[in-house]
């Protein structure tokens, strides 16, 4: 914790002198007293009555109440994580075939759909988020906006049959890349040639990114890569390369379960349209392992739908964020207030009353 004026903390030395001066007019009080009434034996009774400890709680209690507010002046400030106004984190969906399967509950694609709303309703409501979908090739669903309700929507209209025809995890993560930087106001200039890999060595290169913006990639997949230009090696240097770290979400069990609405073992040999291959459905965590330790973002193994909505949500609490201070005066004015008020409620309540 830290302090907007931390010569105001002085005061909290005259406490010990406001407890002195109490310990003073309080044995004054009682030498009032006992010149008052001379009638020992009513005295006494009061005396039999009367808790001390009681006494010194509502002191306590006081005191406390003015140390509160000796550190409120002082503009108390504490260090944690800040929303970022420059913040983006584009979030990459895989739409193959495989996320029909059913080892995870209903099925994969629909625990990452709602595992996507739990991110949004956790992240702050000015963080720039995009959606990005892929199976044989990747596309932008949605650029980075503050409308997290149209990004919402986007997730919802995913449809996974436009996803087959096989799994481009490096294509995917350069398609991603970009559209980070784009957000971040990164401009790459004089690019002729087209293809993700031509087209994303110039944004890299051209990359001088803001130290204030911060931009990450959420990424989830549930296979092993079949299609693309890129391999996801070199997807990840790429996004290291340009400073973004990529936190990556394994999602299934094994390659031994079948896909909704087709028959049992579909997938585990052939599938159609190339995508699903001899490793059927099963997923990849090597690779999405390796691709959040090159990038330095982090790596989740999500066996289970609650699984892949915890790690969202736990994300959703973190990215978009940056360290910084947040001053918490009122609260400690809050807390004063309070105190004071139940200083006053013990002295009225258990102060000793003579007959």
């Amino acid at each position: 914790m830290t302090f907007g004026h931390p010569y105001l903390l002085v005061w909290l030395a005259v406490l010990p002198l406001g407890l002195l001066l109490y310990r003073l007019v309080t044995r004054r009080r009682r030498m009032q007293y006992a010149v008052r009434y001379t009638n020992v034996d009513v005295l006494a009774t009061v005396v039999a009555t009367e808790r001390p400890w009681r006494r010194l709680l509502a002191a306590g209690v006081f005191l406390l109440a003015l140390a509160t507010l000796c550190v409120a002046a002082s503009r108390p400030h504490v260090h944690r994580l800040v929303a970022s106004n420059d913040a983006t984190v584009v979030l990459v969906l895989d739409v193959s075939g495989s996320m029909q399967a059913v080892d995870v509950k209903p099925t994969r694609l629909i625990a990452a759909q709602r595992a996507l709303h739990t991110f949004l309703a956790k992240v702050p409501s000015g963080l720039k988020v995009g959606l990005v979908l892929f199976a044989g090739e990747a596309e932008v669903a949605t650029p980075p906006t503050t409308d997290h309700a149209l990004v919402s929507e986007a997730i919802d209209e995913v449809d996974f049959f436009n996803g087959f025809g096989g799994t481009a995890i490096g294509d995917a993560l350069a398609t991603a890349v970009q559209v980070g930087l784009r957000s971040a106001g990164v401009q790459g200039g004089g690019v002729t040639a087209t293809g993700p890999e031509r087209s994303l060595v110039s944004y890299v290169t051209a990359a001088k990114r803001p130290a204030s913006t911060l931009v990450s990639i959420l990424f989830l997949s549930d296979g092993h890569q079949t299609r693309g230009i890129l391999t996801p090696a070199q997807g990840a240097q790429r996004a290291r390369a340009a400073g973004v770290p990529v936190y990556t979400v394994s999602l299934g069990t094994t390659g031994n379960t079948t896909m909704r609405g087709y028959p049992q073992g579909f997938g585990a040999g052939g599938g159609f349209g190339g995508g699903l291959g001899q490793r059927g459905l099963s997923p990849d965590p090597k690779t999405l392992h390796a691709i959040a330790t090159t990038t330095g973002g982090k790596f989740y193994r999500a066996r289970s739908a609650g699984a892949v909505e915890e790690a969202y949500a736990s994300l959703g609490s973190k990215l978009g964020r940056k360290p910084g201070s947040t001053e918490v005066t009122d609260l400690f004015l809050i807390g004063a207030a309070g105190l004071l008020v139940l200083a006053g409620l013990l002295s009225a309540l258990w102060s000793p009353r003579l007959p």
